[in-house]
């Protein structure tokens, strides 16, 4: 984690207002509309990324869509993929994360922010609640993310297998599916250099329900995944 202590290093003056203040938000997340959480999250995300030599190239931006009730499905590199969306995305979207990494200290703090559901994976009623929050959520309006891989690929570039229950949600609220690829996101967090990197980030075109509303949702999985794995070869 040398690229987190850079990072640190870098902000000295800027960190305690910094945490200080997503500490509060983090705390008091109904106190403040969701633009104004995310406002907040983006310009802290940006500070680190500078202070730490990441870079974020976003491809793809205007796939998009222009109306709120989508989700997100990237391939799962490590931890600092939520991150690099969030330095790319410009709208509010939220997060379903496996509940290993509730504790984890900042991750803690913007998963808060985000109003993020933590999924336990060995309860199974406690996966169906989550399931049937963020599917009324999203037709309310909002965003999500979700890592259908369910944890990081051990491969680097490699996605693993993308598994279908994770595109429930998505399916029972009948909302715009936009696959997302991650290029060298596991460099910032999970090596141990601090040299400069560049992360890709490239939103694909969506798969809207009239497209996937005859496919069972693991075929949803798959063609996802092939499309991620395309545009990864393309471009890595």
């Amino acid at each position: 984690m040398k690229r987190i202590l850079m990072m640190v290093i870098r902000n000295l003056i800027f960190v305690p207002y910094g945490w200080i203040k997503l500490c509060y938000y983090a705390s008091h997340v109904d106190k403040y509309t969701e633009e104004e959480r995310y406002r907040l999250l983006k310009y802290i995300d940006h500070k680190a990324n500078k202070g730490g030599s990441v870079h974020i190239e976003v491809h793809g931006q205007e796939n998009i869509p222009k109306e709120n009730g989508f989700m997100f499905f990237p391939n799962h590199q490590g931890l600092y993929d939520v991150l690099a969306v969030l330095e790319a995305c410009p709208v509010p979207f939220s997060v379903v994360a496996k509940k290993e990494i509730a504790n984890i200290p900042f991750l803690k703090q913007v998963f808060a922010c985000m109003k993020a559901y933590m999924i336990d994976r060995e309860d199974v009623r406690q996966a169906m609640q989550v399931i049937i929050d963020v599917t009324n959520e999203v037709k309310s309006g909002r965003n999500y993310l979700i890592f259908a891989e369910g944890t990081r690929s051990k491969e680097g570039n490699k996605p693993g297998t993308f598994k279908g229950g994770s595109f429930k949600s998505a399916t029972k609220a009948k909302c715009p599916i936009i696959p997302v690829a991650l290029i060298d996101a596991f460099k910032p967090f999970d090596t141990n250099s601090i040299k400069p990197v560049t992360v890709q980030v490239h939103f694909l075109k969506p798969m809207y329900y009239e497209e996937y509303k005859d496919m069972k949702t693991t075929e949803i999985a798959a063609e996802v995944k092939k499309r991620i794995e395309q545009t990864i070869e393309e471009n890595i």
